[in-house]
């Protein structure tokens, strides 16, 4: 079943990862749950977990009223199963275990460790790049087949364009 079909009828499931786990993907999965939670359930996992989530990305995360979530935490990618996933946001272009989920990468810079700025930069990235994703999800969800389709006669339905014709043989064209 392809992810299109699957989000007729289940939330999507959505994994951000980077290499820490400690800001730009613990910002998409807050800006996700807060923003999303109708169309996706959204988790993140670090290559290399770090121990907290940074200071600097709680605090740009509160200047626009979406906090941390309390569960939110460092997780190693190593402790999940990939297959579970529909999707998984790829933040740094790591290698990643093989997965049958599709696989996003952004390519979201890590901001500067403790420069507000460069934080809120990324924080502003992550936001667009997580309601784009949400939006998807939401067409996905709300779209709806014709509500028929003909069985008999000629289908009015798209495919392959008609063959060329082939070359004329020359032997049988009149000479002008």
């Amino acid at each position: 079943m392809s992810l299109f079909e699957t989000l007729q009828y289940r939330r999507g499931r959505v994994l951000f990862v980077s290499e820490t786990n400690a800001c730009r993907d613990q910002m998409a999965e807050a800006f996700a749950r807060m923003l999303g939670e109708d169309s996706l359930l959204a988790f993140s996992a670090g290559t290399r977990p770090a121990i907290g989530i940074s200071a600097a990305a709680r605090a740009v995360m509160a200047e626009t009223g979406t906090p941390l979530y309390a569960d939110q935490k460092p997780t190693p990618l190593a402790n999940l199963d990939l297959s579970w996933f529909d999707v998984v946001v790829n933040l740094g272009a790591f290698n990643l275990p093989a997965t049958t989920a599709l696989v996003l990468e952004p390519l979201v810079p890590s901001p500067l460790a403790d420069d507000l700025e460069s934080h809120r930069a990324v924080r502003d990235r992550m936001e667009t790049f997580v309601r784009f994703l949400i939006g998807h999800f939401r067409r996905a969800k709300e779209w709806s087949p014709p509500d028929t389709i003909a069985t008999s006669g000629p289908q009015n339905l798209p495919g392959p364009p008609p063959a060329a014709a082939p070359p004329p043989d020359a032997s049988t064209q009149p000479a002008f």
